[in-house]
């Protein structure tokens, strides 16, 4: 089992021992969707915790998601929840990195995507494939499509 995996049901088991409902139950819908993930394609396999992390930060991505939508239907309790279930997985996946940090990434892939003889707006295929494994994990794929899109424009 990998590290990640078993940190997750570590803290389920502390979090089902001090009856804290919500850290249980965004932990137990992440295991089972690691779970889900293991057993997914023609054959069961073992996730390292690269792919863990990946599983974690799509539950995450969904979690913001669903406050968003229920923030705009007025539901604003719903949304606080998935909100707070968010920030529980937060402390599972690596740091983000700053705007700062990124827009400097992004910069660099920009010139690296120029001397390749990519400009304007439609190099911006050229510049997420030099940022996207740059950044893979530790930035949200819109946050750095916004990046690279302002970088472009000027």
């Amino acid at each position: 089992m990998t590290t990640l995996k078993a940190r997750l049901k570590d803290d389920l088991t502390t979090a089902m021992k001090a009856r804290d409902e919500l850290r249980s139950s965004t932990l137990r819908l992440t295991l089972t969707a690691v779970a889900k993930e293991e057993v997914a394609g023609t054959a069961a396999r073992e996730l390292s915790d690269d792919e863990v992390v990946k599983v974690i930060a799509k539950e995450a991505k969904k979690r913001r998601e669903a406050a968003e939508a229920f923030d705009k239907g007025g539901r604003a309790e719903s949304a606080a929840r998935e909100l707070a279930e968010g920030e529980i997985l937060d402390a599972y996946l690596p740091k983000q990195l700053s705007d700062d940090e990124l827009a400097a990434i992004v910069a660099d892939a920009v010139a690296e995507a120029k001397a390749a003889g990519a400009e304007g707006p439609r190099a911006m295929g050229a510049v997420m494939k030099i940022v996207n494994p740059k950044v893979a994990g530790l930035a949200d794929g819109g946050r750095v499509a916004a990046a690279v899109k302002q970088q472009l424009a000027g």
